[in-house]
């Protein structure tokens, strides 16, 4: 028997229509949440996304909440009780997309309220966010089991942890089912090493990870194999990504989006190394995406890169927003492609095994068991 179960996305809905990371993230914890035994529905559309630091726009957001909190209440008061949510369960609340609505909605129905990669950001508690900071503060305060998606997110959650408040560990994952399995391609005769980047083209820490890209690779010493590089992503800021990789014209091919998964795949499985500086990044599902499909990661170690890919073991990890670093990292890679294709391999094991959809079900499973009241799957 499945459990009903609300899903609220404050940063950007599962069926959003401008693709992301957080958008594929959101969609792959509706299904893992099916495979453990629940059945979830998206409660609210409510975004309360504010990226600039407005907090005239965080109150109204915050009355928004308030608002679509009653009509909840009011909504399921009227369902019948066995159609009604047994857990509320929230994905990525931080001091600029809180949780307005599910603590609300819990209490008043009496059920447990879950969050997954919950952000602690204390030093967000006086400055132009803080009515934003104050409300995802208050929303983790309430949550009856945290799962940390990663060991960055863990440290701070640990630290303000309430008596009676679980924290479990949810690392992010894929479902690797969904990715066709493609051979690994055999050795190629000497011939330039294939570079891809996978990533929406926007303004900020996306457009900083293409700048540091941009110039890692102009830092190559002569003589460094020869290279392409095959950019995947669109976005607003296409036109300052197109001037930096102008240098290297002959050498890049430009996709656009490629939202056909089968074609991405061929993308992934026929590249030799992923590049990708990562600023700022959360955990990063491209570089999932490229290991599930038998394709290493050079990779800046910010946020939670290290909990999505294992340094040494299935890609490589450098300082973070080092163009130096970069660089001398992806020389050596380029100088050794019989060690890309032995990451290649591992990647792919490590992402089957140990990032997958199933292992995700049985953590959600074993995490909301006692919380809905009943053995689910049992």
């Amino acid at each position: 028997m499945t459990v009903p179960a609300a899903f609220y996305a404050p940063l950007k809905s599962p069926d959003h229509p401008s693709p992301s990371g957080d958008r594929t993230m959101a969609r792959l914890l509706l299904a893992a949440l099916g495979e453990a035994g629940f059945a979830p529905a998206t409660a609210s559309r409510l975004r309360t996304h504010e990226p600039t630091g407005d907090p005239a726009r965080q109150e109204a957001l915050r009355q928004a909440g308030v608002a679509e909190a009653a009509r909840l209440v009011a909504t399921f008061a009227a369902t019948p009780e066995a159609a009604r949510p047994r857990l509320w369960f929230t994905y990525h609340c931080y001091y600029k997309a809180p949780d307005w609505i599910g603590p609300a909605v819990s209490r008043a129905l009496g059920i447990p309220y879950c969050v997954a990669e919950g952000s602690r950001a204390a030093k967000r508690a006086g400055g132009p966010w803080a009515l934003g900071h104050a409300g995802a503060e208050a929303a983790l305060d309430a949550a009856d089991t945290l799962f940390a998606m990663t060991g960055h997110d863990r440290e701070a959650l640990a630290r303000g942890l309430r008596a009676g408040q679980r924290l479990l560990d949810l690392p992010p994952f894929l479902d690797a089912a969904a990715w066709p399995e493609i051979p690994a391609p055999e050795p190629r005769s000497p011939g330039p090493v294939r570079l891809l980047a996978v990533a929406m083209m926007r303004p900020g820490d996306k457009l900083a990870s293409f700048r540091i890209l941009a110039e890692a690779l102009s830092c190559l010493p002569a003589g460094t194999p020869a290279w392409t590089l095959d950019l995947v992503g669109d976005g607003p800021a296409r036109p300052d990504v197109r001037q930096l990789f102008a240098p290297f014209a002959a050498a890049v091919t430009w996709h656009g989006l490629v939202p056909d998964r089968d074609r991405l795949a061929v993308l992934y499985a026929t590249s030799d190394l992923l590049v990708w500086p990562a600023v700022n990044e959360a955990y990063g599902m491209a570089l999932l995406e490229a290991q599930v499909m038998g394709c290493p990661v050079l990779a800046g170690r910010s946020g939670g890169v290290a909990d999505a890919v294992r340094d040494g073991e299935t890609g490589i990890l450098v300082a973070p927003g080092d163009p130096s670093a970069f660089a001398e990292a992806l020389g050596r890679c380029l100088r050794d492609p019989g060690e890309l294709r032995r990451l290649g391999t591992r990647a792919r094991s490590f992402v089957r095994r140990d990032r997958n959809l199933g292992g995700a079900a049985t953590i959600l499973r074993e995490g909301a068991r006692a919380l809905a009241g009943q053995r689910l799957g049992a």
